[in-house]
């Protein structure tokens, strides 16, 4: 007889299988368990405020005056013109809960590499 018999390695194999599914679901999946916001700390100064809305677009607002932008080098340029006065003022980032992440991602990957030094996320506080 010339050729290797395959069926023990066939039966061992689904034997194996059938292991790996049954003691599958009783391993529990990591879980992310985020914090809540209670109270936060109150800032010293009005943080610049950039808004990321579901529609992907930019905007900031500074003590009132507000500004959209349709792309990251306009929105960090005039943050860095408004930062350029030496004031260390916090950069917060509020975006719309259906924005995907990769958006809010990219808007603190630009102030990083814009050297912007303290950049937050803005949350609603649980009331």
């Amino acid at each position: 007889m010339n050729q290797i018999n395959v069926v023990p390695y066939i039966d061992v194999m689904l034997v194996l299988l059938v292991i790996f599914m049954v003691t599958a679901p009783m391993f529990a999946p990591g879980v992310v368990n985020l914090p809540s916001v209670g109270k936060a700390a109150q800032v010293e100064t009005e943080p610049l405020q950039v808004t990321v809305d579901k529609d992907g677009r930019f905007g900031l607002a500074d003590k009132g005056d507000s500004s959209q932008f349709d792309d990251l080098a306009g929105l960090t340029s005039d943050i860095q013109g408004r930062l350029a006065d030496g004031t260390n003022r916090p950069v917060v980032i509020s975006a719309d809960k259906t924005v995907a992440y990769e958006k809010v991602m990219e808007v603190m990957s630009a102030l990083q590499k814009a050297k912007v030094e303290r950049v937050g996320l803005l949350v609603k506080s649980e009331q």
